[in-house]
């Protein structure tokens, strides 16, 4: 639990800039905790979460059924990336296991997920309801908001009452009375569905080779030049829209951002972007009392200097913005922030960096007890002078006056050689070879005094920085929505120069059917790593609910078939958070879900091998998809005998047909599903990567010569006949003896084929 602690430090007030190596991809340090009911009839489990991101302020719910498989739980940690995880003692075997295997394969044992247990009585309904109660209740300003909160489901009032009996140990509970910030995971209605078998697949956040960022499509698109922005580009990515409206408004304000008339005039805000620290976990640090003055201080700066940039660009637009969201957020940002000058001018510009706060305010008045023990050491220190008469009597010395030695202050310097006239009851505090030093008794017991009011002055200049942040919480949620207007304003300036550098088209956004027409679509990750040295060919693509739904793709080995799905996935999430494609133009229905079958992987924390993977990922896609989803299967069936192989992958693409009637991308290696054109003409399209095969054995020696194939990566028309799999063979350098031999057995068996037929 120190990371959380600790998770406010990581922002240098001065700079504006981490004090870490790690970039946008830090951990969100979610601190996520799961709760269950026992099965019921349909052996389905009810399972509550809720995660908080104390540095941010992020709370995020969610109460779903979920089978075995724990299949739903799995993608919400996913997508979540929790730090800690929160779990009851008794949790069930199946829910725990699932989650220990999450834990095992994270990263590296520095990132790995901490587990924490609760004893059952937090969770327990009747005691976490008291709790949840209690809580809000003992605050006025959530009185309003109890109802609310009480009438969330029974496992997530379950998970509220652990994580406030968790957080109230480390001083974070109070970050729960905002429950402005609750959010539910992902609401179907709201967000096209990604799980995280998808995330993985299509490489959204990491690639698959060595799990880095660098590959990703976050990497592709991502310039944005603030932390809180590359956590909400995350956040878009995650979360795709469903809403036309809310595609089209993000499509236009890039268009403003990228060839609006005023395209040069916002530019200027981008600068400003770059000067701005991590708003989000700076106003969530003053929220929580735990700031520095130093960091508060840049942090009102900065929101100060947002504001007056915003307003200085507001005059220079003379409202001719056609963008609604920019409209809004130039709007809103002043309007949010103009309290914070009030703030700032509280305090000494000055002394800000000061250690102690005893001279930190310009208005004392507001501060009572400040000012009454300011005037008890004023009141100390005039006795204390006024005494000095005395010692210039007893001493004789009529132009006598304190000094200060090594912090020692209002000492009696006497030279030694008249030492002799010092009251036998003063005391010595110092001396050297020339003079000593004295402390009268009036003077030893004043100073004391005045010590002991200095250091309950620093006390209570310590609980007015404490009220005085109270000031700055009051208003908290206005500053959070403008840091989140500051957010998106960062995400809209990375898409539009993303756009712009790479040459993306806006997609048209087709609301009555569900398609995807891409002409000359890219893949927007490898473009970026072939810029420059090899030429990307692009494809084009034209699916549609109300026509052709379904593509049946074949061709060799290596031919770019996973590219080509995982292209056209990609550009389906792009177009669906706002974003401009790589493409010459497309038109995209809006998707509810995408949903692929990809890859060969065991998992073994589950005890699934890679067969049985391979058929649970379909069979949930089965159960899951709508005649509005995007479904991406890839060589289904391979992970078995051909026979059964060949029946499991026709029979499934059969019933997709048939049953769900959704947008099917279907890569294979068996021929015999081309036939699936012919039953259905106006619903399947064969295509195959097209590719060129050296037919000219005589030049070579090589008996399997004829198997040299040259990738095209061009989609066309058509099934390919065979897959080549020698010619990768070869590229892959197996010894050319071992594939002499396997060129002719693979031709003993196609000639046996062919008798049998």
């Amino acid at each position: 639990m120190l990371m959380y602690l600790t998770c406010f430090s990581d922002v240098n007030p001065i700079s504006g800039e981490t004090t870490g190596e790690v970039a946008v991809e830090e951990q969100m340090s979610f601190l996520l905790c799961v709760y269950e009911t026992p099965p019921d009839k349909t052996k389905q489990t009810c399972i509550g979460i809720l995660a908080v991101q104390p540095s941010t302020g992020d709370i995020i719910y969610d109460c779903f059924n979920d089978d075995d498989t724990r299949s739903e739980l799995e993608t919400r940690i996913t997508h979540i990336q929790p730090a800690e995880i929160l779990i009851p003692c008794n949790l069930s075997p199946k829910t725990e296991k699932i989650i220990k295997g999450i834990i095992d394969i994270s990263t590296s044992e520095d990132d790995r997920i901490r587990l924490e247990r609760q004893p059952e009585e937090h969770f327990e309904y009747e005691q976490a309801f008291q709790t949840v109660s209690d809580f809000y209740k003992s605050d006025a300003k959530c009185a309003g908001k109890i109802q609310e909160i009480i009438n969330l489901p029974k496992p997530i009032i379950s998970c509220l009452s652990g994580i406030l009996v968790y957080l109230k140990d480390f001083g974070l509970s109070q970050i729960l009375k905002l429950t402005g910030n609750f959010c539910q995971f992902s609401t179907k209605s709201l967000y096209m569905q990604l799980q995280t078998s998808v995330l993985r697949n299509l490489e959204v956040f990491q690639n698959l080779t060595d799990g880095k960022e660098k590959g990703s499509l976050f990497w592709a698109v991502n310039q944005t030049v603030t932390r809180f922005g590359g956590r909400m580009l995350k956040s878009w990515l995650k979360k795709p829209l469903l809403s036309a409206k809310h595609i089209l408004d993000r499509q236009e304000a890039i268009h403003e951002l990228l060839r609006g008339k005023n395209a040069q005039v916002l530019a200027n805000l981008r600068g400003s972007l770059s000067q701005t620290p991590d708003l989000e976990k700076g106003i969530s640090s003053v929220y929580y009392k735990k700031c520095s003055v130093l960091e508060f201080f840049f942090v009102c700066k900065s929101l100060i200097k947002w504001s007056e940039d915003v307003q200085l660009i507001t005059k220079q637009l003379d409202g001719t913005l056609s963008s609604e969201i920019l409209t809004d957020i130039l709007n809103d940002i002043p309007q949010l922030l103009e309290d914070v000058k009030s703030l700032l001018n509280a305090l000494h510009e000055n002394n800000v960096r000061d250690k102690e706060k005893t001279n930190l305010f310009s208005d004392e008045s507001l501060f009572p007890t400040v000012q009454r023990r300011k005037q008890e050491i004023k009141d100390v220190e005039k006795e204390m002078l006024d005494h000095r008469r005395t010692v210039r009597l007893t001493l004789k010395q009529p132009a006598l006056d304190f000094t200060t030695v090594l912090g020692t202050e209002y000492l009696i310097e006497v030279k030694n050689k008249v030492s002799h006239v010092v009251p036998t009851d003063w005391l010595k505090i110092s001396s050297t070879k020339a003079v000593s030093r004295f402390h009268p008794p009036f003077i030893q017991a004043t100073y004391k005094k005045l010590n002991q009011l200095r250091e309950q002055l620093k006390k209570d200049c310590d609980a007015a920085w404490l009220q005085f942040l109270g000031w700055f919480e009051d208003d908290y949620q206005k500053y959070r929505k403008a840091v989140h207007h500051i957010a998106t304003l960062d995400c809209l300036f990375s898409l539009s120069l993303v756009a712009r550098l790479h040459g993306y088209c806006r997609p048209k956004v087709n609301e009555n059917e569900v398609c995807i027409n891409i002409e000359q679509g890219q893949h927007p990750v490898i473009q970026q790593i072939l810029q420059g040295s090899q030429q990307f060919v692009p494809n084009d693509t034209n699916i549609s609910t109300d026509e052709t739904k379904v593509m049946i793709i074949t061709g060799p080995n290596m031919g770019g078939k996973s590219s080509y799905i995982k292209q056209v996935a990609l550009i389906t999430i792009l177009t669906q958070i706002g974003s401009y494609v790589p493409a010459e133009s497309a038109e995209m229905g809006i998707v509810d879900a995408i949903y692929t079958r990809m890859g060969a992987s065991d998992e073994i924390y589950k005890g699934r091998s890679t067969f049985m993977v391979e058929l649970q990922e379909a069979s949930d896609i089965m159960l899951k998809a709508t005649p509005r989803s995007l479904v991406i299967l890839d060589e289904l069936g391979r992970g078995t005998s051909t026979h059964d192989g060949v029946a499991i992958a026709y029979a499934t693409l059969d019933y997709f047909i048939k049953q769900v009637k959704c947008l099917t991308l279907f890569v294979t290696h068996y021929p015999v599903l081309s036939e699936l054109e012919q039953t259905y003409p106006n619903i399947v399209q064969n295509h195959h990567m097209s590719f060129m095969v050296n037919e000219d054995s005589g030049k070579r020696g090589d008996e399997d010569s004829s198997n040299v194939v040259t990738f095209l990566y061009q989609l066309v028309s058509g099934c390919a006949g065979k897959s080549y799999g020698l010619n990768v063979a070869r590229l892959a350098s197996i010894p050319q003896d071992i594939l002499n031999t396997a060129a002719k057995k693979s031709q003993e068996f196609h000639n046996l084929i062919v008798i049998k037929r």
